[in-house]
């Protein structure tokens, strides 16, 4: 485990924008594994910036997402394909055949089959950018999920759901459900970079140094061989 200090939130961005850079321009044909939430929209940014710039070039580069909501059309302003399309896909060199999302509007079972299958086909991910929720969880994998699982359908939590309410005019309109790679296809990635800001503390303390539990999802990644952890907050 490797851990990145950094002084504020414009910092950690920038950090651990260098780490993803850096894989790109030494493997220009990398599969990168993305996320969504506040968290990730500084590292975007700053990858725009330095693409702008001629620093940066994602031309061959394919990019993965960790999750989607179920029900919700690519287009929907909360779906988290228009979230990576106004954050990072629309401002960089992507092409657009190699950015993939699970698809909210798919029957589940047979959309985690594919996708599933999709990551295989790409030779597995070369480096998963992850956030870290509130209770835990890493993508939508909640606690006391199975660690063995891979693209999944997950029920969210209420902690969850509350905590993305404030994304959406009226809460009951928060998805129930969403698709998921599971811990089992996160932890397959080659690299890992755990970008984490804020009032979190606590629970990156108990996920980097607690006992190893599905209660609390992402204390599977101290097993990881290749951790990279991006903070700003004391640990």
């Amino acid at each position: 485990m490797k851990i990145i200090r950094a002084k504020d939130y414009r910092d950690m961005s920038r950090k651990a924008a260098n780490v993803i850079s850096a894989q790109v321009i030494l493997f220009p044909r990398s599969v990168l594994g993305l996320a969504t939430g506040s968290t990730p929209i500084g590292i975007y940014s700053q990858l725009a910036e330095w693409y702008q710039k001629g620093d940066i070039d994602f031309s061959e580069t394919v990019t993965v997402n960790l999750d989607e909501y179920c029900g919700l059309a690519p287009e929907h302003p909360q779906s988290y394909r228009y979230f990576m399309r106004e954050q990072l896909f629309s401002k960089v060199n992507l092409c657009g055949e190699n950015t993939h999302v699970p698809q909210g509007l798919a029957e589940p079972a047979e959309e985690c089959a594919r996708y599933d299958a999709l990551i295989a086909s790409l030779g597995g991910i070369d480096l998963q950018l992850l956030g870290l929720g509130r209770n835990g969880h890493i993508g939508f994998n909640e606690p006391s999920g199975a660690f063995e699982k891979t693209t999944h359908c997950v029920e969210l939590s209420g902690d969850t759901i509350a905590a993305n309410a404030r994304f959406f005019s009226d809460p009951a309109e928060v998805p129930r459900r969403a698709l998921t790679m599971g811990i089992k296809s996160i932890m397959q990635a080659k690299k890992i970079l755990l970008a984490v800001s804020g009032d979190k503390a606590d629970i990156l303390r108990e996920a980097l140094y607690g006992p190893i539990t599905p209660e609390v999802p992402a204390t599977i990644l101290q097993l990881h061989p290749d951790l990279t952890v991006v903070t700003d907050v004391s640990v």
